[in-house]
């Protein structure tokens, strides 16, 4: 408040009250797998097929489906994700091969590749020192591959004076994508403690000194359990590892892990899904069968059973997907659904609305030459019950999602998260509300603040209303937001609680068109 001090009119701003109510992304995936090249010690973003490409590679041993997973997620409509690339190291099971990193002093300079693998194998490092100024250099990253040379990198103009703004050390640790002065074999990785002297003119292959290994290209579907070791961490602990390399982001949708089928490992994904309020679409075993399928209900390897507590964060596709391969001159292949669907996902977020089910006609796969199965509608009709959502083959349409159903969405389970809209519906509420509501905290809690709440998680539902995700023709029919005396009594707020109501009516797919036809009576 204001001092008065003088006679006069005084001009106060006060608050509207008002905290908007930003929702948040609906279709930011998220890819576990094997990789060539990249990083290994955090999730990475890419928001396109030239970033992957860049950073971990392109295309890789087909083995292991991650990269074709994010190939197709893009072609599909997907616009962001976030990769996590692992690596066989001394804690997967059985016979291992652990994966090094390319390293070479080139001249007085002991350098790095930035990441775990073969490829560092290939990077040329190439010092010019300066004809101006002795102390001086520039340096240059190639890639010597297939008989050509690249430039993949640039620096001029560095020092090797540990005071200078141009300091090697620094310049590269900060800005390169493919060198580091950071030895791997620290953890975590540090810098040299002393500055190198001024290099010499020098062009020397990165791991001409010590080559670098790839380490065991883990495969999902071989049943060594070597991938399995690796994306399960045995502890939470930093650094994290596995799929705990996704715990610093602040948000994530959509998890796939490209042909991983243990249905141990799919419950402990779908757990960790429901903790991050994600969705994670699952594969089945590429031996799946309609019969099979119909018989036992969703499963992995073995034939057994996924089940668990959190079954509704998830949803499950058959059957696998054929599409060309490029590494071997686009001869069709079987691929998981996985990378197909997520793709689906974000494009009908995108044009449609999280709220819409990610299936029908309009959700067709792009790049693909056909399915594992051509399924009947009787095939369908015995699996869509069991929450077996199929892909299917349609003379007009081409292959499209034929199914919304989460894994909860048995019909013996009479489930309220049945279908996957309603449930990524309210993971997007939850997700919102919480992260628009973080002004409450420490507010004076009466009825002033309740009457806020009430007014700015009113004005985000009241948003999404009108743009069709709620059933119900007026805002009453559609949600509710109660935060009043009644659900705040005195024993609460002593406590220091707020309590929020907020409850909304779902818009339930269409999964059952009936046409009735009936003959008209001549009345003549």
């Amino acid at each position: 408040m204001a001092s008065f001090t003088y006679p006069g009119v005084y001009i106060e701003e006060l608050s509207s009250g008002q905290h908007t109510i930003t929702g948040v992304a609906t279709s930011i995936a998220a890819f576990i797998g094997w990789a060539p090249q990249g990083p290994v010690l955090q999730a990475t973003l890419v928001q396109s097929w030239s970033d992957y490409q860049a950073i971990y590679g392109g295309l890789s041993n087909p083995a292991s489906y991650l990269s074709y997973a994010v190939n197709q997620f893009f072609a599909n409509g997907g616009t962001q994700a976030y990769i996590v690339r692992l690596v066989a190291n001394e804690n997967t099971t059985g016979a291992s091969q652990v994966a090094t990193t390319a390293t070479n002093t080139v001249s007085t300079l002991t350098l790095f590749a930035s990441n775990p693998g073969a490829w560092g194998n290939n990077l040329q490092i190439v010092i010019t020192p300066s004809s101006a100024d002795a102390t001086r250099f520039s340096l240059l990253v190639q890639l010597v591959s297939g008989g050509m040379t690249t430039t993949l990198e640039s620096y001029s103009n560095l020092s090797a004076s540990a005071t200078d703004p141009q300091y090697v050390v620094t310049v590269i640790d900060s800005d390169s994508n493919y060198i580091t002065f950071m030895d791997p074999a620290n953890n975590p990785p540090v810098p040299p403690t002393t500055a190198p002297s001024t290099p010499v003119a020098a062009s020397v292959l990165l791991g001409a000194t010590t080559k670098a290994l790839d380490g065991d290209v883990l495969d999902p579907t071989d049943g060594t359990g070597k991938f399995e070791a690796t994306l399960a961490p045995t502890s939470a602990t930093t650094p994290f590892t596995g799929y705990h390399l996704l715990d610093p982001l602040e948000i994530f949708n959509i998890l796939c892990v490209p042909g991983e089928s243990d249905a141990t490992q799919i419950e402990a994904l779908q757990g960790y899904c429901a903790g991050r309020r994600a969705f994670y679409i699952i594969d089945p075993p590429q031996v799946s069968t309609a019969s099979g399928l119909t018989t036992s209900g969703p499963t992995g390897n073995g034939g057994t059973a996924i089940s668990g507590q959190y079954v509704s964060n998830s949803a499950y596709y058959f059957p696998w997907v054929l599409a060309p391969d490029p590494l071997v001159g686009n001869r069709p292949r079987l691929f998981p659904p996985s990378g197909f669907v997520a793709g689906i996902y974000a494009s009908t977020d995108a044009s449609r609305g999280v709220w819409k089910a990610p299936a029908g006609i309009n959700a067709s796969l792009s790049g693909v030459l056909g399915l594992q199965y051509a399924l009947t509608d009787a095939q369908n009709g015995s699996l869509n019950p069991k929450a077996i959502n199929c892909l299917r083959q349609f003379k007009v349409y081409g292959d499209v999602v034929w199914g919304a159903r989460t894994l909860a969405g048995n019909d013996q389970a009479g489930s309220q998260w049945k279908y996957v809209p309603i449930r990524r519906l309210a993971l997007f509420l939850e997700s919102s509300l919480y992260d628009g509501t973080q002004w409450v905290v420490f507010e004076p809690n009466d009825e002033t603040l309740w009457g806020q709440v009430r007014m700015n998680v009113g004005t985000f539902m009241q948003g999404l209303f009108l743009q069709g995700a709620f059933a119900g023709t007026t805002p009453q029919q559609a949600y509710f937001v109660k935060c009043d005396a009644e659900n705040n009594p005195p024993a609460s707020v002593a406590l220091g609680v707020v309590n929020i109501l907020v409850g909304f009516a779902p818009l339930y797919p269409a999964e059952f068109v009936v046409i009735q036809i009936q003959q008209i009576v001549n009345q003549s």
